[in-house]
């Protein structure tokens, strides 16, 4: 369950500014200036009640953005469902079918919750169970800031992975649908399913 935590130490990484040479003849660019700005993925997930853009922080999650991508160039979520969904916390999915039954997934994957981004409204994560160091293929979208989701000194979080950019109105409609219990899930599925038709890579804005 995405609500409980081990305590565990966070990493913080810390960055470092190159200042130019003021004896240099020409203005010397800085580090920051000289490197390709970050790309930024976008993916569109489409469900059965809506579609939604989600641009991925490739840089900020390396490992994660890599893994999310993986699975979508194979198919792993098409027909999927979101299997729990919870007002004003979160929506959940990519790892069941419509019937219950579990997708394989592959390896688990590090937490990358250290990465100074925040489980805020519209932004989308990594499922995982109380082992910091678990998720493999299940997602989640904040559907309000959830800053118990964030790391502390203390204890690892649920490292996100990028922000929705198109329809918020969609998370919002999934985000209140009915719910109660689903195979073997005791409560917070949607009685009517929510299905992922299509999560695909698609175009992202030019500079």
């Amino acid at each position: 369950m995405i609500r409980s935590f081990i305590a565990l130490t966070a990493a913080l990484i810390a960055g470092a500014a190159v200042a130019a040479d003021p004896t240099s003849p020409q203005p010397q660019e800085t580090a920051a200036a000289q490197a390709p700005a970050p790309a930024h993925t976008r993916v569109r997930i489409t469900t059965s009640m809506g579609a939604m853009v989600f641009e991925l922080e490739d840089a900020r999650a390396p490992l994660t953005v890599a893994n999310f991508l993986a699975y979508v160039r194979a198919g792993q979520y098409e027909g999927t469902i979101f299997h729990r969904v919870i007002a004003n916390f979160v929506i959940q999915g990519g790892g069941y079918l419509p019937d219950f039954t579990k997708k394989p997934t592959r390896d688990v994957i590090p937490n990358e919750s250290g990465n100074g981004l925040r489980n805020t409204r519209g932004t989308i994560g990594m499922a995982r169970t109380d082992e910091p160091h678990s998720a493999n293929a299940q997602f989640f979208v904040n559907l309000a800031d959830n800053p118990d989701l964030d790391p502390l000194p203390t204890r690892w979080g649920y490292a996100v992975f990028g922000h929705i950019v198109q329809g918020l109105e969609v998370l919002d409609r999934i985000g209140n649908v009915a719910t109660g219990p689903g195979g073997e899930l005791k409560e917070d599925v949607p009685l009517r399913p929510v299905i992922i038709q299509k999560v695909e890579i698609v175009p992202s804005p030019s500079p």
